[in-house]
């Protein structure tokens, strides 16, 4: 089993940045691919970027490519989401997620554990 708790999330203005914490305990992120998502009120849960197990590739949404970095720290078992240029459609809860699978996965279906999401709010 393993488990996920984000932190990092918070209000803040268009045009800032903001980084995301995900330790994962239970596991080593050393052999867990991990992903972030976001569900907006009312919408659906979307992909936001994922990482493989050594970090050597990542995947992005076209929405945030270019303004959102994922990193992960194995020593760590730490995964970070570095988001810059902030914009109000970003706001969302963000979850982050892990998957024993060594791909990047762009379905929540695709991941085995889950955490309990952090609220990310950017005001105009």
């Amino acid at each position: 089993q393993v488990a996920l708790v984000e932190s990092g999330g918070g209000l803040v203005q268009a045009g800032a940045s903001l980084r995301l914490s995900c330790a994962a305990s239970g596991r080593a992120v050393s052999s867990l691919a991990m992903g972030w998502f976001r569900q907006a009120p009312g919408k659906a849960r979307e992909f936001v970027a994922a990482i493989t197990w050594s970090g050597g590739s990542t995947s992005y949404a076209d929405s945030v490519k270019g303004r959102f970095t994922i990193s992960k720290d194995n020593a760590k078992s730490t995964v970070y989401l570095q988001m810059s240029s902030l914009k109000p459609e970003d706001t969302a809860i963000y979850y982050c997620a892990a998957r024993r699978v060594n791909a990047a996965g762009y379905r929540a279906r695709e991941y085995d554990y889950w955490g309990q999401g952090t609220q990310v709010t950017v005001s105009s």
